[in-house]
């Protein structure tokens, strides 16, 4: 059995908001692709107001759909499924996090 590796990358946008550009740059994507996943739900800008902005933590969502597209050939509507499943076992963690702290 082979384990993948992922390279993990750091990238530095000084907690200001991304441009489209600068998003795609960042996640290794052309630009059209990270249109396509926008108008798909995939990512949601938080600024739409003249140029599309993003929060940084949009890069390794994308990082993600692109490793659900190209090590499993996940479709889009397969990768909406299955983040937003990992954005509820996520939701579930912190919530259990929260009252195990409490108790």
């Amino acid at each position: 059995m082979t384990v993948q590796q992922y390279q993990i990358v750091l990238y530095g946008t000084n907690g200001r908001e991304l441009t489209l550009d600068d998003l795609a740059l960042h996640a290794g994507m052309h630009p059209e692709m990270v249109e396509r996943l926008v108008e798909f739900g995939l990512v949601t800008p938080i600024r739409q107001q003249g140029v599309r902005l993003f929060d940084p933590s949009a890069v390794p969502r994308l990082r993600t759909i692109a490793r659900l597209r190209q090590t499993l050939g996940i479709n889009l509507a397969g990768i909406s499924v299955v983040l937003d499943l990992v954005d509820k076992v996520c939701a579930l963690q912190r919530e259990n996090e929260s009252l195990r702290i409490r108790f």
